[in-house]
């Protein structure tokens, strides 16, 4: 446990190093969750994303700088959303929603991946190594990237989701002012509306996930 405490009090990205170690991490996060995108959609009959090269691990082909620069500054943010046409989906809604889900999910397996590999790593290297520092920080940021996408306000995943629950009126309305989503979104995180709760959720999850790879 004090390799954790350790590790913890040795993130100080003060140094070049240490920056360019989050944003690999940050790159790494963001990448894996664009991509389960569209392997999800393109495994449920939509090759949109596989034609516009989104089939990809290469995080060029995912990022926006503005989303990047917030994920490492702010602890949350976004990329090039994947594109999508729901029309190749057999159940349009239900796709729509699966397509969603992958992201976030991608995110908090990478986490335990992450995890996994810190719990056989600190031993060995010690809380203050760069490698463990970059495991724990996809970890932190992965789980953070999940949550904040499940906030069922558009265009997070989350409201695709919702979407999928709702009857064909509601969702129809909810698709005609998705536009006005980001601006909801914007104002809620200007004002840390829900801050406390999202901040409570990542520590919940991150030390479930701790606990189910052994790090306590």
């Amino acid at each position: 446990m004090h390799y954790l405490t350790d590790l913890w009090h040795a993130l100080d990205f003060g140094s070049m190093g240490k920056m360019a170690m989050r944003a690999a991490a940050v790159l790494v996060c963001l990448t894996v969750h664009e991509t389960c995108h569209a392997l999800a959609a393109y495994a449920l009959g939509d090759p949109t994303a596989k034609r516009q090269h989104r089939l990809s691990l290469n995080p060029l082909h995912h990022i926006d700088w503005l989303g990047l620069a917030m994920l490492m500054l702010a602890g949350f943010g976004w990329a090039k959303p994947v594109p999508v046409n729901p029309y190749f989906f057999k159940k349009p809604k239900s796709g729509m929603a699966l397509t969603a889900l992958a992201g976030p999910v991608s995110n908090f397996l990478l986490a335990l991946l992450a995890l996994a590999a810190l719990r056989f790593f600190l031993p060995v290297l010690g809380g203050a190594s760069l490698l463990n520092q970059f495991l724990l920080e996809c970890a932190v940021l992965s789980i953070g990237l999940g949550v904040f996408n499940l906030i069922p306000i558009p265009p997070l995943d989350g409201s695709k989701v919702l979407g999928a629950l709702l009857p064909d009126r509601q969702y129809e309305m909810l698709l005609r002012y998705e536009h006005l989503g980001i601006l909801v979104l914007w104002a809620l995180l200007l004002v840390g509306v829900g801050g406390e709760l999202m901040d409570g959720a990542i520590v919940s999850i991150f030390d479930l996930f701790c606990r189910i790879v052994g790090l306590f």
